[in-house]
C-alpha cells in the first residue's frame, strides 16, 4: 500500500462521512487547477485528491480500504522479526520444540515464520483485485429515479380521448464521468463539472377516454437513466381536467349560467346564447325568476351516441352603468310598484 487516503485528506480515520465531504471540497478548491495553476504538481496533486475522495466517499471501497490499510499497517509494524517471534512463542506454547519439523522447511515449502514481507503482502493483499476488479462486484445495478409530472386537459378531450404531446426535460447522470465532475483532474467537459447532463424528450401521449381527473398515465422506462445496467424509471403523468370558465359539466349534461336584465326576466323575450352546436335562441317567459332553470334538450356533450342537454341557470343583473333616463324610469316603476314583494317573506 503506497498511498494513505486520510494523510491525502488531512482527516482522522474514523472520520464521517460528511467530514470526508467537507474535507474533499476544501482541498479540491484549494488545488483546483483553474486556482492553484495548471502546472504537472497541481494536476497531479488534484486527480489525488480526488482518486482518494472517490474511495473514502464509496461505503464498500472504504471498508475494503479500511482493511487493508490495517493490515499493511500491522505487518510493516511486525517486520518479519516481530511475526516470527510471534509464532514461534505460539507454538512453544503448544508442545513444539524447536527441533520439530515445524520449524524446519522441508520439501521446499517455507513456514509462515520464514515468510518475508514481500512474500506475504503479494499472498494476503493485492491492490488492483482490491480496487479493481473486486469493486466492479460490489458495484450493484441500481434502478433510475421515477420523474412525475402532470398534464392539463379539457373537458371534452376528457370525454372523447385525445393524444397530448408532452415535452420533458430529464436529469440524467453524466455519461462521461460517471457523475464524478472531473477526469483525469480535469473538469469533465460534457456536463462542465455538474456530474450530470440534462435533455428534452418528446412524448405523443395517449389520453383514453372517460379518464377521470387527476388520474394517472404510468410510461415505463421513461424516467432517469439506471446505473451499473439497473433498469430506468418510470414517467407518471397526472391528469388534471380543466372545467371551462364560463360552464361546468356534469355527465354529459352543460351546466352554464346567464345574465338577464330586469326588464327581460319582466317582460320575457329572446335572448341569444352560445352552446357547443353554435347560437342558440331561448324564449324567457314573463316574470322569468331569478335562479330558474332552463333546459335545452340536445345542446349537451356526445359521446358514445348519446348527446346531453344544456341546464341554464337566470341570474337577473342590474346594468354597471345606468343612464339618467333609466334611473328616472326607475324612480317612476318605484312610484309605481303595487306590491311590496318582501311581504312574501315570512
Amino acid at each position: 500500500m503506497t498511498k494513505d487516503y486520510y494523510k491525502i485528506l488531512d482527516i482522522p480515520e474514523f472520520s464521517t462521512t460528511e467530514d470526508i465531504k467537507n474535507a474533499y471540497r476544501r482541498l479540491a478548491r484549494k488545488w483546483h487547477p483553474d486556482i492553484a495553476g495548471n502546472t504537472p504538481n497541481v494536476i497531479a496533486k488534484f486527480k489525488e485528491i480526488n482518486e482518494a475522495y472517490e474511495i473514502l466517499s464509496d461505503k464498500n471501497r472504504k471498508v475494503d480500504y479500511d482493511t487493508a490499510r490495517r493490515f499493511y499497517s500491522y505487518a510493516k509494524s511486525c517486520g518479519s522479526n516481530g511475526v516470527n517471534s510471534g509464532v514461534n512463542n505460539g507454538a512453544k506454547e503448544r508442545g513444539y520444540s524447536e527441533d520439530s519439523a515445524y520449524f524446519r522447511e522441508e520439501k521446499g515449502y517455507k513456514t509462515y515464520s520464514r515468510m518475508n514481507r514481500e512474500e506475504k503482502a503479494k499472498k494476503y493483499f493485492n491492490w488492483e483485485d482490491l480496487f479493481g476488479k473486486k469493486t466492479k462486484k460490489t458495484e450493484a445495478p441500481k434502478k433510475g429515479e421515477d420523474i412525475y409530472s402532470d398534464v392539463e386537459i379539457s373537458v371534452f378531450e376528457a370525454i372523447n380521448g385525445c393524444t397530448k404531446v408532452i415535452n420533458m426535460l430529464q436529469t440524467n447522470i453524466c455519461p462521461s464521468c460517471k457523475g464524478r465532475k472531473f477526469i483525469n483532474g480535469t473538469k469533465c467537459h460534457f456536463c462542465h463539472g455538474k456530474g450530470e447532463s440534462s435533455v428534452y424528450k418528446k412524448f405523443n401521449v395517449k389520453i383514453p377516454a372517460g379518464i377521470k381527473d387527476k388520474s394517472k398515465i404510468r410510461l415505463a422506462g421513461e424516467g432517469e437513466k439506471g446505473l451499473n445496467g439497473g433498469n430506468n424509471g418510470d414517467l407518471y403523468l397526472t391528469i388534471h381536467i380543466k372545467e371551462p370558465k364560463t360552464y361546468k359539466t356534469e355527465g354529459l349534461n352543460i351546466l352554464k349560467t346567464i345574465p338577464v336584465a330586469p326588464h327581460e326576466a319582466a317582460l320575457g323575450g329572446d335572448i341569444t346564447i352560445a352552446t357547443l352546436k353554435g347560437n342558440v335562441s331561448l324564449k324567457l317567459s314573463p316574470n322569468t325568476r331569478n335562479g330558474q332553470k332552463i333546459r335545452l334538450a340536445g345542446c349537451g356533450i356526445e359521446q358514445n351516441n348519446k348527446v346531453g342537454d344544456m341546464i341554464v341557470t337566470v341570474e337577473i343583473q342590474i346594468p354597471k352603468q345606468m343612464s339618467d333616463e333609466e334611473i328616472s324610469l326607475y324612480k317612476r316603476l318605484r312610484e309605481l310598484a303595487g306590491e311590496n314583494i318582501r311581504e312574501r317573506v315570512e
